[in-house]
């Protein structure tokens, strides 16, 4: 299973709550790096959220059309 980790940027629908993840990589030619970012419609139930809060997301069965991962816990800052 598939464990990521991003930021709440969205709860405007019901159980779903967006989390943006960014990764870093490096260019293979010009060896600098780069912040590539991805939005991902996750599911959350018994877990109190805010936006900017970062969370742990594991993939999971399609839910719905778009939402594959399922919200694991909060993680304090």
């Amino acid at each position: 299973m598939k464990t990521l980790q991003g930021v709440v940027s969205s709860l405007k629908q019901a159980k779903t709550v967006t989390v943006v993840v960014t990764n870093r990589w490096q260019h293979p030619i010009y060896k600098k790096y780069v912040k590539r970012s991805k939005k991902y419609a996750c599911h959350y139930e018994n877990v109190t959220l805010a936006e900017g809060d970062t969370v742990v997301i594991q993939e999971c069965r399609p839910i719905s059309k778009t939402k594959r991962f399922k919200v694991m816990s909060k993680v304090e800052n």
